[in-house]
Formats: structure tokens, sequence, C-alpha cells
């Protein structure tokens, strides 16, 4: 696709300096502009690029004046980080719009509604009694469950699961390799030695604009609901486990995992790798630092880190002794040493 530089502008509420004609095709970092690609400026260490980059459009903010020639036409907005990445967005809802429709070696069960704008790739499988809204974009090898409810504008890509009963709101975005609603860990021991599962009759719900991220898995609840509230993010390769429950507009890096019946509340931060044990309450506003073990209770507003983790100003604290150990461990010496001379 092909957009001027008036198009643009009229997109982001921008003006244009230079050539109001000019057509980008394709995106690239400042400094690795070319023509026909389009970029922006937002960090000053990156101005100097302005004056050398062969980008054909560049995104700027309103304040920024050049100081010698440029080659590039300006668009100039508010702010040109945040008007890049609606850019982005309208860029990809534009991709995705363009499927549309049912592709072969497809599979409908029964009683299955969908809305206008649909598309499923090949290759892909949907359940009995399957509810999806308008502009539902399913790409090749998904398989959808039986009971699924599906809202508008969801987009699954390509090889992940929806297991039945899982409950999926609207403005959704499911990666490759996800799959949400397999069975919670649940097994109990018996009088032999060995573990009775224990049947996980619940299910999945994600609620509205929740993003998950490639190899992500979200367990179903052994009764109830597993449910991942408004606006939250999963990156990618993170566990949810049966029932817990993460508030709106949480964010978790990759490669953590939550245990079962965990309750993290709103607008909470989690590093990387944080493992976060079972049956726990994270208040809301917290942020848990990577690589963290979480194995209790924390209050709102919390920031912490370590594992076991404790306060984060502590940690740093306690870390500056941690790193001088072997030092502290040979002056203890060496002070013991006098003192047995002194006896």
């Amino acid at each position: 696709m092909k957009f001027t530089a008036e198009q643009i502008a009229g997109i982001l509420e921008g003006e244009v300096v230079g050539n109001p004609n000019a057509e980008v095709y394709k995106l690239s970092k400042i400094e690795e502009g070319s023509d026909g690609s389009l970029t922006f400026l937002a960090n000053p260490k990156y101005t100097h690029f302005i004056y050398s980059t062969q980008a054909t459009i560049t995104i700027v903010n309103s304040s920024f004046v050049p100081e010698s020639d440029i080659t590039t036409t300006l668009i100039k907005v508010e702010d040109a980080y945040m008007s890049f990445s609606k850019l982005l967005e309208f860029y990809d809802q534009a991709r995705k719009a363009s499927k549309n429709g049912i592709e072969a070696h497809t599979v409908i069960s029964n009683n299955v509604n969908y809305g206008e704008g649909f598309y499923l790739g090949s290759f892909s499988y949907v359940g009995a009694n399957v509810k999806m809204g308008n502009h539902v974009k399913i790409y090749p090898n998904v398989y959808i469950g039986d009971n699924v409810v599906i809202g508008n504008n969801v987009t699954i890509f390509a090889g992940a699961k929806i297991y039945s009963d899982t409950v999926i709101g609207n403005d959704c975005v499911i990666h490759s390799g996800v799959i949400i609603g397999a069975d919670g860990f649940g097994f109990a021991p018996n009088k032999e030695g060995s573990y009775n599962k224990v049947p996980q009759i619940g299910n999945v719900i994600l609620e509205d604009s929740v993003d998950i991220g490639a190899g992500t898995t979200i367990d179903r609840a052994t009764m109830g609901s597993t449910i991942i509230r408004k606006g939250v993010k999963l990156d990618n390769q993170i566990q949810i486990a049966h029932n817990v429950e993460i508030g709106e507009h949480t964010v978790i890096a990759a490669q953590t995992g939550v245990a079962g019946s965990t309750k993290i509340g709103q607008h909470c931060v989690i590093g990387g790798q944080v493992g976060i044990a079972g049956h726990l309450t994270i208040g809301n506003n917290v942020k848990i630092q990577a690589q963290s073990g979480i194995g209790k209770n924390i209050k709102d507003d919390e920031v912490i880190q370590g594992s076991p983790a404790f306060g984060y100003g502590d940690y740093n604290k306690s870390y500056v002794h941690f790193r001088n150990l072997p030092k502290i461990i040979a002056e203890l010496e060496e002070l013991k040493k006098t003192i047995n001379q002194n006896k």
C-alpha cells in the first residue's frame, strides 16, 4: 500500500512541510531510511540523522526546526512517537481488513454464527455453537472448540488453540501458538501413591482489549472462570494457571508463571521470569522486578524485587553487601585473627 504525505497528515492531524505528494510504501528507522520509506524523529539523540536520512517522509514534533538543509518531507505533529504508533495501528488494521472470506480446507461445525468481515484461514476448525462478532480474523491452523464466544474485531493468529467454553471480548489479539482453556494442573494424591485427576470444568474469560503474546498458555478454571480483565497485556511464553484473575490494564513480561487461584490487581507491572505462588493476592499498582519470586501477599503500590522478593529499595541496599560478601568475610577473618592475637 502506498500513502502520500498529505494522506498521512490527514490521518495524524499534522502539517506537511515539503512535498504533499511525496509517496511512501514502507517503514524504516531514521538512520536506515531509503527512498519510499516513512520514519519518525522523537528522541533528541537521533536528531543528527534527519540531515542525512534518505527517508522520503519523516514525522517530527511540531517544535522541530531544522538547523540546516534536509531532503525529507516533514509531517509536524504534537507527539511524533505517539503519532507513529497511531500510524502503525492504522496500517495494521488496514492489513487485517484485507483478509476476508473462508478459505479452502476449513471445518465449520453446526450452529456457528459470525458477523460481517469474517475471515477463516485454511486448515482451521470451528466447533459447534460458536458465536463470533463482526470483523473476526482467524488465521490458518487455528482450533476453536465448542461453545466459544468471540466479540468484535478479534484477531487470532496462526496455530492458536481456543478450547471449549472460552469467552473472548472485543478488540482482542491472540498470537500464534497461544493455548487458552487447557486443563488446569489439578491432581489429588491417592492412597496408592499416585494421583487422581480432578476434572477441570470451568472456563477462561478474556475481557475487552486483551493482548496475548505468542506461546502463552491460560488454563481453564477447576470451577468458575480464569479471568483476564480489560486491557491486560501478556507477553510471550507466560503461564497463567487455573482460577487466576488478572486485573485491568496489568502488563506481564515474558516467561512469568502465575500459580493457581492467585488474584493480581489493576495496573500492575510484572517483569520477565517472575514466579508467583498460588492462592496469593497481589494489590493494585504493584511493580515486580524481573526474576523475582513471590511467595506472600503484596499490598497496593509496592515495588519489590528478589527471590523471595522484598522491597525494591531494601533489595538495592542489600545487593551492595551481597556483592561485597567475599571482601566482608575476609575483613571479618582478619579482625578475628587480630582479636585472637591480642588475647
